[in-house]
């Protein structure tokens, strides 16, 4: 298989022709072809070749081979050359999400900013749509696709089913029905990689390493659905617990539990967008009170061993590692966000009183010259955990954000790990790079699962 990169051209021709020059000619191995087959996603096209001489990578495409397999634009793209006589233009990348659908400018809500990134770096080297599961026709297999044009709005282009999906549905509950279910089962049986298949549940993470000897000392211990006597055990034995709900986030539901012998039972967690802190003298009080607040969805809850996390002004401090499969399909650290709790606060999330600092301002304050070589540590365990989790994992996985904390022994503790991670770590200043460098690390992997992977990478 030969890659290469050049520029497509339209003409106004209506037959199956197409032009190529003699550089790409010769890097395609067409030199003396009358014919070939193009391929966009799952479209194929039979087309006449002429050389044509210009200099440079040229491919020219009559109106008749652009519309049969739906060439969204022209401009800089890959060609792949297949088995005898058949090239591949690409690839075609799918972002698949949902939103509101109520302005052409704003589809995908939330996401929009994100979606118009990726799209937007993205069109250099793919064709690259974004699009909603009502977006697709399974009887003809193609999708009506969101792109961006020059003037950075979305238009919308009919196109073959992609050659690899990136999956950013936004909701957990969509992602559980069975139209999303089949949806994805498709792409499988077309053969087409869907990678991020879903959210995770906490408990889905603990079982899958707790019994893998080299990481399950990274993940503190963790009870799913567990009874009273096991939480009163669990605070006998660790003095500090977090209480939390198996599918939940943004640090909504979780109660930090400690015990402190001759004083009682005090849980700490948000009301009303406020720090609560209550204090009791037994722990059936305790229990009694989470239940009359929560009732059955407390079966839904995992009790976690809690961590004397290291602090900066009696506040604790975690890290968001955010981790990228890269070009060549291994896993790399790309951004990491330290996270500091706003005081009295049971999470460091930063829409509960949180702030946000860069890795090296934590660790040095924490841990003086010893800063970087804790960082680098940190760093390993990340890419040894993701390893592991994709391993134990039986669907593609391109992109993970965990939670870690490093307690005053310098131990990595995994707290959490997101399959879809939030992006709020690169808006600080200092990590608007990673923040580039993130989408661009999606991109290659995407190249990579397409099989256009550059010669290069």
């Amino acid at each position: 298989m030969s890659l290469t990169y050049c520029n497509v051209h339209f003409t106004q021709e209506p037959e199956r022709v197409v032009y190529v020059s003699r550089a790409l000619m010769k890097n395609l191995k067409l030199s003396g072809k009358k014919s070939l087959h193009l391929r966009l996603g799952g479209e194929r096209i039979p087309a006449t070749v002429k050389s044509i001489n210009k200099a440079g990578k040229h491919l020219y495409l009559a109106s008749g081979v652009r519309r049969g397999i739906k060439i969204p634009k022209a401009g800089g793209v890959y060609l792949r050359s297949l088995q005898e006589g058949e090239v591949q233009i690409g690839p075609l990348i799918g972002v698949l999400s949902d939103g509101p659908m109520t302005s052409m400018g704003n589809p995908f809500g939330s996401r929009t900013g994100f979606i118009k990134q990726l799209l937007r770096q993205g069109s250099r080297i793919s064709y690259i749509f974004a699009f909603t599961p009502r977006d697709i026709n399974w009887e003809d297999e193609s999708v009506n696709g969101y792109f961006l044009n020059e003037a950075g709005r979305f238009v919308r282009k009919r196109v073959p089913l992609p050659d690899v999906v990136y999956n950013r549905l936004p909701s957990r509950r969509a992602e559980t029905s069975t139209s999303i279910n089949q949806l994805r089962e498709r792409f499988v049986r077309r053969k087409i990689p869907f990678f991020n298949w879903s959210f995770f549940n906490k408990s889905d993470i603990y079982r899958l390493l707790e019994n893998d000897n080299v990481v399950n000392r990274y993940v503190p211990e963790s009870i799913m659905g567990p009874t009273t006597e096991q939480i009163k055990e669990m605070l006998e034995r660790h003095s500090l617990i977090y209480y939390k709900p198996n599918g939940g986030s943004l640090g909504n539901g979780i109660y930090r539990l400690s015990y402190i012998p001759k004083s009682g039972y005090y849980a700490r967690y948000r009301n009303n967008g406020r720090n609560a802190l209550l204090r009791f003298g037994t722990f059936n009080s305790l229990m009694r009170t989470l239940q009359a607040r929560h009732g059955r969805s407390l079966r839904g809850y995992v009790a976690q061993q809690g961590i004397r996390l290291i602090e900066i002004e009696g506040c604790p401090i975690d890290f968001r590692f955010h981790m990228h499969k890269n070009g060549k399909n291994q896993w790399v650290v790309v951004g990491i966000g330290a996270k500091k709790a706003g005081k009295g606060s049971v999470t460091t999330h930063i829409k509960n009183g949180g702030s946000l600092l860069t890795p090296e301002q934590a660790l040095s304050r924490a841990f003086g010259a010893r800063a970087d070589e804790v960082l680098r540590h940190a760093k390993g365990v990340a890419v040894t955990l993701a390893e592991a989790i994709e391993t134990h994992h039986q669907h593609l996985i391109g992109e993970l954000g965990f939670d870690i904390g490093i307690d005053r022994d310098e131990q990595i503790w995994m707290f959490e790990a997101n399959a879809k991670p939030g992006r709020s770590i690169f808006k600080h200043p200092s990590l608007r790079a990673e923040g580039k460098a993130s989408v661009d690390h999606i991109l290659e992997h995407c190249l990579y699962l397409s099989k256009f992977r550059r010669r290069d990478a």
